[in-house]
């Protein structure tokens, strides 16, 4: 089972129907997970909480100002306690600290995506917080703590954006920017190159960097689910479309 990295982009995913979307469904039936990981932008936490659960989660709305029936959406996902603590032995193997939360439910980071992943909601899901302070090597490592986990069918996911700076969305711009093309094929090109050194060193080596990622809570995830990923394998590209001018909906299988 290899792991992903997904874009959420908008709240109004969870409401479209579109060659995205279809291209969601579709790798959702592809892998076909017995339980999925999923690593939210929108949670953050100075050390890894892991959802711990094994009733029905709550479908957090952390967003205001879209139509009704945004809000009306629901996914009735289950959480998954043997899950849960594997995911917590896991980390600590690796000396990585974390602790469980049996309250949080699922924020839009996560339902968002899974409601076209796994439309029925049958799948257990797991959800993890992270900590946008931290560095990329550092999120690395907690995805591989974590590469076991593919041997078992279970599905690691980063859910985040890589270009995400909402000062810069252009409404209503249908064609992407250069900068923020760039940005996404520098990336593209070091993950094929397994250049850990240069996607390690992003801030000062990726081009239109600070423009690209003002704020590294939605860009970390994509560093979990490469660490997460196989050794053997060179994560691609499994989808990529622009939004507003320069929000990224590029998606990557590691």
């Amino acid at each position: 089972m290899n792991s992903l990295f997904l874009a959420h982009g908008s709240p109004m995913l969870a409401l479209e129907d579109n060659e995205y979307t279809k291209t969601l469904n579709a790798i959702g039936k592809r892998l076909n997970p017995k339980a999925i990981v999923i690593f939210t932008a929108h949670w953050e936490s100075g050390i890894s909480e892991i959802t711990f659960t094994d009733g029905e989660y709550e479908t957090i709305y952390d967003f205001y100002g879209f139509p009704e029936e945004l809000y009306a959406v629901s996914y009735p996902a289950k959480g998954s306690k043997e899950i849960a603590l594997k995911v917590r032995d896991s980390l600590s193997s690796h000396g990585i600290a974390s602790k469980l939360d049996s309250t949080r439910g699922l924020d839009h980071g996560s339902w968002t995506l899974l409601s076209h992943l796994f439309p029925q909601a049958d799948v257990p899901v797991v959800q993890i917080s992270i900590n946008p302070a931290l560095d990329a090597k550092g999120q690395f490592k907690i995805g591989e703590a974590l590469r076991k986990l593919g041997e078992d069918d279970i599905l690691v996911i980063g859910s985040g954006v890589t270009v995400h700076n909402l000062r810069m969305v252009k409404w209503g711009q249908k064609h992407p920017e250069e900068w923020a093309v760039e940005f996404d094929d520098w990336l593209i090109e070091k993950i094929h190159d397994k250049d850990y050194s240069a996607l390690f060193n992003w801030e000062t080596q990726a081009p239109h960097a600070k423009l690209a990622v003002p704020r590294e809570e939605h860009f970390v995830p994509l560093f979990i689910a490469m660490g997460s990923g196989s050794e053997k394998k060179t994560g691609k590209v499994v989808y990529r479309d622009y939004e507003f001018g320069n929000l990224s909906y590029l998606c990557l299988e590691f």
